[in-house]
């Protein structure tokens, strides 16, 4: 049976960093889109940042951009969110997220993935 566990969260300070890990069993990802979501309190979902179909292209929320880095070892099944100059804002539950046969436009809309991990709270105090 195919999982993703989230790790990594925690309570950090504005300005510091964290690296979130996203590790998958039970199949190969190695051709998935894998994706960080997050959604905090009262609010929607929303996407994060994604390697598209195995790693072809990087995609980033504009409020993300040049502050995550999201990357994989292929060897460890495992996908990474590095998560730098963190903001209050940016708190929230994030989840690991891959999809089998997403295309390009669909990337940033939830309904797209096949396989979602349980979530692991970020929170950043100002």
């Amino acid at each position: 049976q195919a999982q993703l566990i989230e790790s990594g969260g925690g309570w950090v300070q504005a300005g510091g960093s964290l690296r979130l890990s996203c590790a998958a069993s039970g199949q190969t990802f190695s051709r998935y889109t894998m994706t960080w979501f997050r959604q905090a309190p009262g609010k929607e979902r929303e996407f994060v940042a994604s390697l598209f179909r195995g790693g072809s292209s990087t995609h980033y929320a504009d409020s993300v951009k040049d502050r995550f880095t999201i990357s994989k070892d292929n060897a460890k099944n495992t996908v990474y969110l590095q998560m730098s100059s963190l903001k209050p804002e940016d708190t929230a539950v994030y989840y690991c997220a891959a999809a089998g046969r997403a295309i390009l436009s669909s990337i940033r809309r939830s309904d797209a993935y096949d396989f979602w991990g349980q979530g692991t709270q970020v929170t950043v105090s100002s």
